[in-house]
């Protein structure tokens, strides 16, 4: 059970990780001897709807006042990244650049369109100049018999 030795390997670097990043000892520790208990897993499924807005980026962005006087929560918390305000991709540039590709597939789609007809005509052309060029065919000799 070789994977059994990697996954401990890999937990044992996980946690001196991230014991050196927090600075905290002994909080963590590694399973001695690889359990041979069931686990239970569960799966949640979430449904998720998309709505387009259209509207206007906000003017200047403030910062957050701090908050006056809070004690401490028990637990640090964890570092929030802090939010980015972009502006939504205006509907117009959208509808623009579906409109352009949709024209360049059309030329594309055109052209092919008229180089097969063109080599449809042409090759019409080649079969009816060979069938009026061929001289007729000598009558077959009969056989006797």
């Amino acid at each position: 059970m070789k994977w059994i030795k990697e996954r401990d390997a890999l937990i044992a670097q996980t946690m001196a990780f991230v014991q050196s990043v927090t600075g905290k000892r002994g909080a963590f520790h590694p399973p001695e001897e690889p359990s041979t208990t069931a686990f239970a897993v569960t799966t949640e499924i979430v449904t998720v709807r998309a709505v387009a807005v259209e509207a206007e980026p906000p003017a200047a962005v403030s910062p957050p006042e701090p908050p006056a006087a809070v004690s401490p929560p028990e637990s640090p918390p964890l570092a929030q990244p802090h939010p980015v305000q972009v502006p939504p991709p205006r509907m117009s540039d959208v509808r623009s650049e579906m409109q352009a590709r949709i024209a360049n597939f059309r030329k594309h789609q055109e052209r092919f369109e008229r180089e097969r007809e063109e080599y449809c005509a042409a090759t019409f052309a080649r079969l009816r100049a060979d069938m009026r060029d061929a001289s007729p065919r000598p009558p077959a000799e009969k056989r006797g018999g």
